[in-house]
């Protein structure tokens, strides 16, 4: 069985085994973990390590024809913080957003994202693609967070004015590249950060009001052209897991496995047959800190409680400098055995 057949059987509740990404390595970290494992690229790594599907990232690879940001966010100043505040921080006319120099998806070239893809599927691993589509973020950067946060309560046309327009780009460009690729991507992966370690960093009920509408529209293009969703969110967002269940979000990354609520049982035991979880084995603590045996101890705790309907991976998706190659070794064991 190939990873893009096992990844398969795995959403449709067909398989047998669980799943396996080794997740994104930090760049510092790549050239101990190529080293020890004998590889030269990402690419060679996860093949090596048997991960079922491989995340082509386009904002890694594409083209971008401009000599501007795609987001001038700070009208081309430093940004020391995420509370700087970005061009938008002050602004109460919908003109000045509406005659903002915004990004034309037109400059973007999706060559290397494609021959990526085509590469993946001839290794035969699912792809995992479609612009990072971070609005969230992006939105946030052009008030300044605090203004972000703040600008939702008291000026909300304005929050709703530049969603839009970011939330249309993304749509745009995953639109082009979605047209390109056909079906050679097998889920749309995208990922914006919602929680801090103990709890969300806006209330449900203005996430349901800024965040999930525009979610639907990013999640049902994806399900327009043929393809799964897998949403990624750090932190701790519990509370709104039965949002993403409800707008059709097949598989939710990462697990941080140390936040508040986001323990694997608790999360086994009201969502397991709702969606299904990749991540999970704690990056905080066990990766970095614990022994091989601890390591192959947690993998082995999270496949019972998940079962097969579960995609082993690291609690976040960048491997960090700090995790010995031994554990990533020892995570792959106990992953693969039966």
């Amino acid at each position: 069985m190939t990873g893009k057949e096992h990844f398969h059987a795995i959403v449709e509740g067909r398989a047998r085994t669980c799943g396996f990404w080794h997740g994104h390595p930090n760049s510092a970290a790549v050239d101990k973990l190529y080293s020890y494992f004998g590889v030269k690229s990402d690419f060679e790594l996860g093949l090596k390590l048997g991960s079922c599907c491989r995340w082509v990232m386009p904002e890694e690879s594409y083209l971008w024809a401009s000599d501007k940001p795609i987001f001038d966010f700070s009208d081309g100043k430093e940004r020391k913080s995420l509370g700087d505040a970005g061009v938008f921080a002050e602004t109460e006319d919908l003109a000045e957003i509406e005659n903002f120099h915004w990004p034309d998806p037109a400059y973007i070239d999706f060559t290397k994202t494609l021959e990526e893809i085509d590469k993946t599927v001839t290794a035969g691993q699912a792809v995992f693609s479609g612009s990072w589509s971070h609005f969230f973020h992006i939105t946030s950067d052009f008030f300044g967070m605090e203004n972000y946060f703040m600008k939702m309560n008291d000026d909300p046309e304005i929050v709703d004015a530049v969603t839009r327009h970011v939330v249309d780009f993304f749509l745009a460009i995953n639109e082009k590249l979605f047209k390109l690729a056909g079906n050679k991507i097998d889920t749309y992966f995208f990922g914006n950060d919602f929680g801090s370690q103990l709890d969300l960093l806006i209330s449900p009920v203005q996430f349901n009001r800024f965040i999930m509408p525009y979610f639907k529209e990013l999640i049902d293009q994806a399900h327009s052209h043929g393809y799964k969703v897998a949403l990624h969110s750090c932190g701790s967002i519990d509370r709104v897991i039965p949002e993403f269940i409800n707008a059709g979000v097949e598989i939710l990354h990462p697990i941080q496995a140390m936040a508040k609520n986001m323990d694997a049982e608790s999360l086994a035991r009201k969502y397991n047959g709702k969606i299904i979880f990749m991540g999970g084995v704690d990056t905080q603590r066990i990766l970095p800190f614990g022994t091989p045996d601890e390591v192959k101890a947690e993998v082995r705790r999270l496949k019972k409680l998940f079962g097969p309907a579960f995609i082993v991976s690291p609690s976040h998706e960048s491997i960090l400098p700090g995790v010995p190659p031994e554990n990533i070794a020892a995570m792959v064991e106990a992953v693969h055995e039966q």
